[in-house]
């Protein structure tokens, strides 16, 4: 009789869900920038990962030359033959890039390593788990939930799903449909009573 070798478990066996909501994303970008030696750079990598969509490959090559903080404009570099776009900096976004540049003065990357090297999409992978555990999420927390959160929290807001396809780089609107399939929360004032 031939065995097989163990299959690896689906997502969706090992973790309740791929996305987390504001107030978990709030939380770990808290837990980042309270715990280690790190943690203004750690917190400013899940802050802009969360609200530009970014996959971890986009986010760990981000360079100074894609920044316009004068007139706070970010220009987002895709991966996986993706839609570049431009988009707008916040407040918070811009003064936490600014100390960053302030700090690291004459890079090229935006995010470095403790050896002045760009920071590697592992790193950020092991650091971002570290957080998650260290907030007590309760999930396996990984960098493209970041993303995904991202996606669901435009959805869930109204945007219509074109606008979300362009922010998130999607070629094909098929990609962007599973994030408007979600909250319930949008369903509140279909019947009046």
């Amino acid at each position: 009789m031939k065995i097989s070798p163990p299959t690896k478990p689906k997502n969706k066996e090992r973790r309740s869900r791929e996305f987390l909501s504001s107030g978990e994303i709030d939380k770990l970008i808290k837990t980042a920038r309270d715990i280690g030696r790190y943690g203004h750079r750690d917190a400013t990598m899940i802050l802009l990962a969360y609200r530009h969509g970014l996959r971890v490959s986009e986010l760990v090559s981000l360079r100074w030359s894609q920044f316009d903080l004068k007139h706070g404009l970010f220009h987002v570099v895709r991966c996986k033959n993706s839609i570049d776009s431009t988009h707008p900096l916040s407040g918070v976004e811009m003064r936490a890039l600014q100390k960053i540049r302030r700090e690291n003065p004459g890079t090229q990357f935006v995010f470095l390593s403790e050896r002045d090297a760009p920071m590697t999409d592992s790193t950020f992978r092991k650091m971002l788990y570290r957080m998650g555990e260290e907030a007590k999420m309760g999930l396996l927390v990984h960098p493209h939930m970041l993303r995904h959160s991202c996606g669901f929290k435009l959805a869930n807001d109204g945007q219509d799903t074109r606008s979300i396809q362009y922010y998130l780089g999607h070629k094909n609107i098929q990609n962007t449909v599973p994030y408007t399939q979600i909250s319930p929360s949008r369903f509140k004032g279909f019947w009046k009573d």
